[in-house]
Order: C-alpha cells, then sequence, then structure tokens
C-alpha cells in the first residue's frame, strides 16, 4: 500500500465517514445529463470511489451506466476521500442499512506540527510547532497506539454533516460560529501507526485504524497528533474495507464505462453479498411462498437474531429475518417481482419452482 499522500496539485482528501456536504465544493464533475431508458438493476457494486466525487455524484454515475431504476450507497465518504463504497441497486437497497453499521478500515497519512481549522490540508491553518524526534519513537508510537484502541470518546468536528437545531455542523462553521458539540462513544478495534512523509516530505504518520461506524477519523488525526505532542492534519484518506469487503474486489467507475453493457451487469454482485454473518435458512417451496407473504413459519431453527432466507428451486433470497422459540419471522423481505426479475437476470437459475409459489 502506497504511504505517500496525494499527487503534486492535488487536494488532500477529508476525514473518513466525515459527511463533509457536496455544498461546500466547487467545480466538481458532474454525471451525465443525457436521458437513459431506465430498467429494473439489481445486485451490490464494489466501487472504488475516486478523488473528487462526492459519494451521491460516484453513485449517480453508475445508475446512468447501469441504466438502473433504483440505487443507494451504504455509507458516505467525502469528495476528496476514495476507496471502497458498496452501492445498492434495487432489491440490495433493502440491505443497505447493514453496511452503514459495519466495521469500517482506513489508510490514513497525517502530517505532524502543523493543525488546521477542519483537520484536513483544506483548512486554515491554526498553528505550526516543530516536531519533536521521540514523537515517532517506536516507543511513543506504540504507547499512543495503545491509548486510542478500544473505546474511546470523539467530539465530532464542526466541518460534518452533523445537525443541531436543524442545521448541519458545516454550516456554523462556514459562518464562523462555534458550537457546543457532545461527545459520542465510538470503537478502535485495530489501530496501526508508523512514520511516514506525506506528499511533500513533512514528517508524518502511516494510520491504518479499523473503526466503528461513526468514527471521524479527522478527528482521529488531531487526536493522535495532540497526544504526540505536535499536532496533526489529514492529507490522505481511503477506505480499504467495510465490513468484509476490501478493496481489491472493487471496480473504478473509469473501468465500469469502458465495459459493454453486459459486462456492467456482470460487474454487480448479488445482494446477499450484504447479508455475511447472517445464518442461512432454506425453505421448501409451499413456506417460502408463505414467508414471502410475511407469515411466519415453526421450524427446528435454534433462536438466531439475522438470519438470510432462501428458497429451496432455485437457490432465491427472500429476505432477512430473525428465529425465535423456532419461529422463523419475517423482517426484510423482497417482492416477487423483484425474484422474478432477479432469476431473470442470472441464466444459470431455473425459473421454475420458486417462481410457481408466489
Amino acid at each position: 500500500m502506497s504511504t505517500a499522500g496525494p499527487p503534486q496539485g492535488a487536494k488532500a482528501p477529508l476525514g473518513g465517514s466525515d459527511s463533509r456536504a457536496a455544498q461546500e465544493r466547487g467545480g466538481l464533475a458532474r454525471a451525465p445529463r443525457t436521458r437513459v431508458q431506465r430498467r429494473p438493476v439489481h445486485g451490490v457494486l464494489l466501487l472504488d470511489k475516486p478523488l473528487g466525487l462526492s459519494s451521491n455524484q460516484a453513485l449517480q454515475k453508475a445508475k446512468w451506466l447501469l441504466r438502473a431504476e433504483k440505487a443507494g450507497h451504504t455509507g458516505t465518504l467525502d469528495p476528496l476521500a476514495t476507496g471502497v463504497l458498496p452501492l445498492c441497486f434495487g432489491a440490495a437497497t433493502k440491505f443497505s442499512q447493514l453496511q452503514l453499521d459495519a466495521p469500517k478500515t482506513y489508510h490514513a497519512v497525517a502530517r505532524l506540527g502543523v493543525t488546521t481549522s477542519t483537520g484536513d490540508a483544506e483548512g486554515e491553518v491554526l498553528a505550526e510547532r516543530p516536531v519533536p524526534p521521540e514523537a515517532l519513537s517506536p516507543e511513543r508510537l506504540a504507547a499512543v497506539q495503545r491509548l486510542f484502541t478500544g473505546p474511546i470518546a470523539q467530539v465530532p468536528p464542526m466541518h460534518s454533516a452533523l445537525k443541531k437545531d436543524g442545521r448541519a455542523l458545516y454550516e456554523y462553521a462556514r459562518a464562523g460560529i462555534e458550537v457546543e458539540r457532545a461527545a459520542r462513544d465510538v470503537e478502535i478495534f485495530e489501530l496501526n501507526l508508523a512514520p511516514a512523509l506525506d506528499a511533500y516530505t513533512y514528517p508524518a504518520i502511516n494510520i491504518v485504524v479499523k473503526c466503528s461506524k461513526g468514527t471521524y477519523i479527522r478527528t482521529l488525526g488531531e487526536d493522535i497528533g495532540a497526544a504526540l505532542g505536535c499536532g496533526a492534519h489529514l492529507t490522505f484518506l481511503r477506505r480499504i474495507d467495510t465490513g468484509g469487503l476490501a478493496l481489491a474486489r472493487c471496480v473504478t467507475l473509469d473501468a465500469l464505462e469502458a465495459m459493454d453493457e453486459d459486462a456492467r451487469l456482470a460487474s454487480l454482485e448479488p445482494a446477499e453479498l450484504l447479508l455475511v454473518g447472517h445464518t442461512r435458512i432454506t425453505l421448501g417451496a409451499e413456506d417460502a411462498g408463505r414467508f414471502l407473504s410475511g407469515l411466519r413459519r415453526r421450524g427446528p431453527w435454534p433462536d438466531a437474531q439475522a438470519v438470510a432466507v432462501f428458497g429451496k428451486t432455485p437457490a432465491a433470497l427472500l429476505g432477512v429475518g430473525h428465529v425465535a422459540a423456532g419461529e422463523l419471522i419475517p423482517d426484510r423481505l423482497l417482492s416477487p417481482v423483484e425474484i422474478e426479475q432477479i432469476l431473470k437476470s442470472t441464466p444459470s437459475a431455473a425459473s421454475a419452482g420458486i417462481l410457481e409459489t408466489i
């Protein structure tokens, strides 16, 4: 993995799950405006979001390329952050919340000795301090790693999309108003710090962090810099994993645009990709039809908080639910129309069986 920051002349990425709203940006690329004939598309596109696009802009461009009717993303990346952004289409949008709640892994670079108003290279410089030689010693970095691993409290940054009295915090920040923010509990599952130089050869540290949802990577970088005694701000950020979906599986928008239509559809993964960790239950034709009608089914299943339910012939995803006292209880269901569309778009799936029961 490269430890360099952005190339010369490029602006630095922003902080992780911080949702700096697109209204603050200017001159960003826009999705094509050509009118297309939409169609039902179902599945998950693992996108490597590029620099310079908001999550919604990246979503809209992919939606346009796939000619999809319905789409949504699973966790915002700022325009100047890159990396894993799962995009959900059609029936898969019903399970997008699962990825919103999933742990995330980021690679960031923080320049030491300089603090800014935004916690990244876009903000105004607030203070500059020398970097003590011991700040980058293995012993000091190891101590700071331990300090920020596990449950921690973070004060949300002013430059974020969290709302106070109906207004986003970044709106107050742009008006020069500082408002009180309560600290929020998050968890750092894994943290690795190592000495580095940023793109402009200033003293920096590499940060690789696996964290819970709601963690502000810019704030983490600032807090680590403060603990090292010199301050810091982010100059690079890339999401490398979300909920076990890694960067190596992702496709870029440029690659997607270069594909023909069949290849674009083939790049979609099934909606059950989002159901990692769910217990699988397979139902026969009669029970499958009743389950899809919202009826509880009774069977020899142990209690489980999250189950993915499939039909038997063919093995079509029906929805998700939970099991309590031997009852399978539906939570989110696909519609019969969605299942039929998914099966028709999967040549290897037999069209008989489940379709005859719904």
